[in-house]
């Protein structure tokens, strides 16, 4: 073969694989049957975010059906063909506020809003290094690191955005401690967990308080070092984590509340177990740990029950059946808020799909399935 006809060759070789590829812009979504499915009570399903590796552009979000029983995965490219296909880098949270369901995409500096019914593309907020969302009387409350992704010991204080609902425009912010987390809501006053992780080793150590009417921070209670998540729990009481600093000083998990005499929140236990995430139900509080070492450069990871009403620690593994021992990287957690069901994702290696794991009340393994890279948080849809 000539050159010329080499050439020639390998150009419309390049040029089909080009229309090819424009034409598979549309990913289309997998399905799995599951067979779980059920028609009672008031959960229709549930959405998973995963998070894509950060840098990997592969955010993507998957939905359970329980009136069909079947898994469905990357919807959001089948579900908005008109829109830039993927939904960005790094999927850091999701919720369902009334009948939209929102994205928070950290990297990308945006929340992404969808029909919680359909997945349809309703609009996005633009929020600089956005991490978490909450709602409140009809506003959603984004949690944000303000400066870029990027470690530095003098990486400026965070805020929490108020967005109105309705017309998806940001209303107010409040500054808050250094890369702020996780928020709650009680009686009109917010909490916020900041870290300081940007800032290593000088973490940051507090939550701040927000009072709501005026969106002013009018408190700042010292708790322990790089906090993350923050969860209230039927009783109104925080839970808060602290991821430690990863060599000496270990992950460890506090309850905050008001006591008799006490108008404010205050550091009322700690409970000597390392936590990187939980959930609630009923009494039980269900958690996991990853928790990473520098020296050994390996994670421990452990799992457990707390009762919350008198924190004691119930059991040191909710998982019966033995299958912690197929779980590489614990990432998620979410407890059915009907059925008890306890659900786990697995990260694996962080750059290819994930797993999530179904786990009866009991702690035997109901089901799994494949998801997309990183599967990390999961929010329910009511009828």
């Amino acid at each position: 073969m000539t050159f010329r006809k080499t050439f020639l060759w390998c150009l419309s070789f390049m040029m089909l694989a080009v229309s090819c590829r424009e034409d598979e812009l549309v990913v289309p979504t997998e399905y799995d049957i599951i067979g779980d499915e059920t028609r009672e009570g008031e959960i229709r399903g549930f959405y998973l975010v995963n998070e894509g590796n950060m840098g990997s552009n592969k955010c993507s979000l998957d939905f359970y059906d329980y009136h069909t029983g079947l898994y469905s995965r990357n919807i959001y490219a089948e579900k908005n063909p008109n829109v830039i296909k993927e939904l960005g880098d790094v999927g850091n949270d999701i919720g369902i506020y009334g009948s939209k369901l929102y994205v928070v995409v950290n990297c990308s500096h945006k929340v992404e809003v969808l029909d919680a019914r359909t997945g349809v593309r309703i609009g996005q907020i633009s929020i600089p290094n956005c991490r978490y969302v909450r709602f409140h009387r009809g506003k959603a409350y984004i949690s944000s690191y303000v400066g870029p992704v990027l470690i530095d010991p003098d990486a400026p204080k965070g805020a929490v955005f108020e967005v109105d609902t309705l017309t998806l425009a940001v209303t107010r912010k409040v500054s808050v401690g250094y890369q702020p987390e996780e928020m709650e809501i009680i009686d009109d006053y917010m909490y916020v967990a900041n870290s300081g992780g940007y800032r290593a080793p000088n973490y940051d150590n507090t939550v701040s308080v927000i009072q709501m009417i005026d969106f002013k921070q009018v408190q700042q209670i010292p708790v322990g070092i790089n906090l993350h998540r923050l969860k209230k729990d039927k009783y109104d009481k925080l839970w808060v984590t602290s991821r430690g600093d990863y060599q000496m000083r270990p992950s460890r998990l506090y309850v905050l509340q008001k006591k008799p005499g006490f108008n404010q929140m205050i550091v009322t236990d700690t409970i000597p177990v390392a936590c990187s995430n939980m959930a609630f139900y009923g009494d039980k509080m269900y958690y996991y740990a990853t928790e990473w070492n520098n020296f050994t450069a390996t994670n421990t990871i452990t799992y457990g029950v707390i009762d919350i009403r008198t924190k004691e620690i119930l059991s040191d593994n909710f998982i019966k059946d033995g299958t912690e021992k197929d779980i590489t990287i614990p990432y998620g957690i979410a407890v059915h808020p009907e059925t008890g069901d306890i659900f786990v994702t697995d990260a694996k290696n962080y750059v290819s799909s994930g797993t999530l794991y179904c786990f009866s009340q009991n702690g035997l393994k109901k089901w799994s399935v494949r998801t997309g890279d990183i599967p990390a948080h999961i929010t329910f849809l009511r009828k």
